[in-house]
């Protein structure tokens, strides 16, 4: 992962950009020696929002089976069938 310090990107904008668009490579911008941010490419982005939002349904079916908050597919069906017809 590339980093830059924020006074770079200030100054270099433009070029960061154009390599990280090109790379598709995370870059950490830092303030003062301390991580601040990344700069990620917006395609990426919404790639990993979409997996996030996949990853949290997952984690809600989970619960909904530790809490037994579940029914069989034939009790599904039955109180589906007005939705279904």
């Amino acid at each position: 992962m590339k980093v830059e310090l924020v006074t770079t990107l200030k100054r270099q904008a433009t070029k960061i950009l154009a390599e990280l668009h090109e790379s598709h490579e995370p870059v950490l911008i830092t303030e003062h020696g301390q991580p601040s941010a990344y700069l990620v490419d917006y395609k990426d982005f919404e790639l990993m929002q979409r997996r996030m939002e996949i990853l949290e349904g997952i984690a809600r079916g989970e619960r909904a089976v530790l809490e037994n908050r579940v029914c069989s597919q034939n009790e599904a069906k039955k109180k589906m069938s007005k939705w279904l017809k």
